[in-house]
């Protein structure tokens, strides 16, 4: 950053008193410019029969991978409302969102995952300008080796895991490295270990 968003001054990077870390500062106004993480939201789409709504990137990063739909959350919206946009925006499709089940922090990329369980409304959906297919997927069906983040693997594990248990659990992961690989093991509501 290097001018004021408030007052178009240019800005210096320095420590504000009472703070920890050094901010984007302007000198002339006083505002102070916080890079917060990004939160992200999603919900996995279910439907009658207990297939799940995959789409298929049809955008960069992790073009022609799958996830289920995920997006950032925008100003002034609730993450429910943000995942329900989401699965829009990205396959067409109108859910109901439900309870929130997990929630992942990557702190490598600075994002925060919010990720509902959610049913569809109808048995409408289809590709987009984000998704270039999108599928209704048993659990067998789900293409492992192809899922586009690790968050989104994560995400369907939990579900499915509770959905064999009969439960509505509540999860939370942390992901710290870019090395954590899908078939490491994964634990609920408990620390990661290091590594």
């Amino acid at each position: 950053m290097k001018f004021c968003s408030s007052c178009g001054e240019q800005v210096e990077l320095k420590t504000p008193p009472g703070d920890h870390l050094p901010r984007h500062v302007c000198p002339a106004c006083g505002a102070i410019h916080y890079h917060n993480p990004k939160v992200i939201v999603g919900c996995v789409p279910e439907d009658g029969e207990g297939r799940i709504l995959m789409c298929r990137r049809a955008i960069e990063p992790r073009l022609g991978m799958w996830t289920f739909p995920a997006g950032f959350l925008e100003m002034n919206e609730t993450s429910s409302q943000g995942a329900a946009r989401e699965a829009l925006e990205e396959s067409q499709a109108e859910v109901d969102v439900d309870d929130l089940f997990v929630v992942i922090s990557v702190p490598y990329v600075s994002q925060i995952y919010m990720i509902h369980r959610a049913r569809l409304l109808n048995p409408h959906h289809g590709p987009t300008h984000e998704s270039s297919e999108t599928q209704l997927m048993r659990e067998d069906q789900i293409p492992w080796d192809s899922i586009a983040f690790p968050t989104i693997y994560h995400g369907l594990k939990f579900f499915f895991e509770d959905r064999a248990r009969g439960v509505r659990g509540f999860h939370s992961l942390e992901l710290s490295s870019r090395r954590l690989r899908p078939e490491q093991s994964i634990q609920s509501l408990a620390p990661p270990s290091e590594g």
